[in-house]
């Protein structure tokens, strides 16, 4: 098992190279040598090494520090060791600032280099296991970028594949930030209008005038700004899938128009007398309860019969907390690697932090999060004091009375001005915490005249 793991020996002087990487050698490691720092950052750029033994003093043009640098810029989790014969606490601090693991002193100790380098190589072969070891379970428990055990998600991959390559319209019903926009591409792509196209719709981000001239296109000159002729999402969806988020949120001439469309297969575009006819599937999803909708008066029954011909209902994360641990992981793993930050694991207080949460925000919260706490670490190991946020009650926390004498408008505007002050004016935080999508949160900035 130690051949696998493959060391690099940099140092300008021949006795100490060979001698060192004779040692490792012994020990059952590969080894390889570079006599200069230039040398060794082109073997470097071939392949990482599990570990790199790098002498500080070094001929003029690239010293230890300098090659570790170039090093980490290629590897940026490398294990550098620095090693120098003219060791100094100055030198050991500007070493270790710089991103060198260890630093040792020549003459170098062959028992304690055989310690050190098993000490490295052991959590070296832990994050490995840990890694493959979520690697399969992401993949024991992905379905098309959605990542559950539950059962109750399990019933809904199972009914994706089922209807995959039917074209009856689905309505999917779930709070803010369960994933359903994943769950719609996941209908779209395991059907055969995969190659097709998805196109995604936000009816909660648009005036009506505007989602009009989104879903059914406009002609030359149908209004102020109309100079040419534009295809809606409909005609962009031709053979593939149109998803209808928050169809909840339309308005009733639309509700009519959407009708027509599911109907007869067919639209006129804004200010249009051609009939368009195209094939396309339609997914709807919604927070609301649109049955409750309906028995208002707010949205036509007979628009609701027409999309609710399969219904899905995406349980909130609170009703299957078995998923915590695993989005958590996958969250931990991309985002670190986006935000650039070396952090890799969840430590057992804050796993039960995240486990006793509530997360009104969903999934979606749960990676906003996980986000946060990769920002403000200072460790490698997130912990419970990184979730600290999640335990602060607003102050003076308690049983909720309605405000007297305020309209239910200057309610939500109140409620949206102190999530934002609590995030600190972050939309994508908000919006989880209030559980809506960041377009219905721009939307309500807009009306209510706020700002971030």
């Amino acid at each position: 098992m130690k051949k696998n793991w493959v060391i690099l020996v940099v140092d300008d002087e021949p006795v100490m190279r060979e001698s060192l990487a004779a040692w490792l050698q012994e020990d059952g490691y590969t080894v390889d040598t570079a006599a200069s720092g230039r040398e060794a950052v082109e073997l470097a750029a071939a392949r990482d090494y599990a570990i790199y033994f790098v002498d500080l003093k070094m001929p003029p043009g690239m010293d230890g520090l300098a090659t570790m640098m170039e090093i980490r810029k290629l590897h940026p989790e490398a294990s550098v060791i620095i090693m120098t014969a003219y060791a100094t606490v100055d030198t050991a601090i500007t070493a270790m600032k710089e991103g060198a693991q260890e630093y040792i002193v020549k003459p170098c100790n062959p028992e304690e280099i055989s310690l050190l380098v098993a000490r490295i190589i052991k959590v070296k072969t832990l994050q490995r296991e840990n890694q493959i070891l979520r690697q399969r379970l992401a993949g024991q428990y992905s379905f098309h970028d959605i990542i559950s055990k539950s059962p109750k998600m399990r019933e809904i991959f199972e009914l994706v594949r089922d209807i995959a390559s039917l074209k009856s319209t689905v309505l999917i019903q779930g709070e803010s930030g369960t994933g359903k926009e994943l769950v719609a591409r996941a209908i779209h792509f395991s059907g055969d209008r995969a190659a097709s196209p998805f196109v995604p719709v936000s009816c909660a981000a648009l005036a009506e005038s505007l989602l009009e001239s989104e879903l059914f296109g406009h002609e030359k000159g149908s209004f102020t700004g109309a100079s040419e002729r534009k295809r809606g999402k409909f005609e962009q969806a031709e053979g593939g899938t149109l998803f209808l988020d928050e169809i909840g949120d339309i308005s009733a001439k639309l509700q009519v128009d959407l009708l027509r469309v599911l109907q007869e297969r067919a639209f006129f575009r804004v200010g249009g007398s051609e009939e368009v006819r195209v094939d396309v599937r339609v997914i709807a999803a919604t927070r609301v309860d649109l049955q409750e909708k309906v028995a208002a008066g707010a949205f036509r029954d007979d628009l609701f019969y027409r999309l609710n011909v399969i219904n899905i209902r995406i349980p909130p994360l609170r009703e299957r907390r078995e998923d915590i641990p695993l989005l958590a992981a996958a969250f931990l793993e991309r985002l670190s690697r986006e935000i650039g930050k070396e952090v890799g694991e969840l430590s057992e207080g804050a796993l039960r932090v995240l486990m006793d949460h509530d997360w009104p925000g969903n999934v979606r919260e749960l990676e906003n999060a996980i986000e946060r706490a990769i920002v403000t670490a200072r460790t490698r190991v997130l912990t419970e004091e990184e979730f600290v946020f999640l335990r602060q009650a607003p102050a003076g926390a308690g049983a909720w009375a309605a405000p007297d004498s305020l309209p239910l408008a200057e309610v939500e505007r109140q409620v949206i001005v102190a999530t934002l002050a609590r995030t600190g004016g972050n939309i994508k935080e908000a919006a989880g915490i209030l559980g809506i999508d960041r377009s219905t949160l721009y939307d309500r900035l807009k009306r209510y005249g706020l700002n971030r």
